[in-house]
């Protein structure tokens, strides 16, 4: 699970905008048992034609980036595979030039 989570705060920071925010929110529904966890940023935010795509392996939205800011495009496709091992899901949710939330949705005993 601290992979999961250091990956998807590793990408808040470095897609953020200059003096961005990133907040990290848990809740619980108790009349169902269902909690989330949300990861938000400020940042670039990834293109909606794009979302259905970034839990791939080494995909990459901005192929530009990759020499400013590393990677190979396994970060999320390693998060999505952790999260689903655990029995929890992830979903994803953007507005371009906005900022990106990821949203963790875990079943509470």
């Amino acid at each position: 699970m601290y992979q999961a989570f250091f990956n998807l705060l590793e990408n808040a920071v470095k897609y953020n905008r200059d003096s961005g925010r990133i907040t990290v929110i848990s809740l619980s529904e108790s009349n169902n048992n269902i909690g989330e966890i949300l990861i938000s940023d400020t940042g670039s935010g990834i293109p909606s034609n794009e979302l259905n795509k970034i839990f791939e392996p080494f995909y990459r939205v901005n192929k530009s980036r990759s020499r400013k800011t590393g990677g190979a495009g396994l970060g999320l496709s390693v998060v999505k595979t952790i999260i689903e091992r655990h029995g929890w899901n992830i979903s994803v949710e953007s507005i371009e030039g906005k900022g990106t939330t990821f949203i963790i949705r875990l079943y509470l005993a």
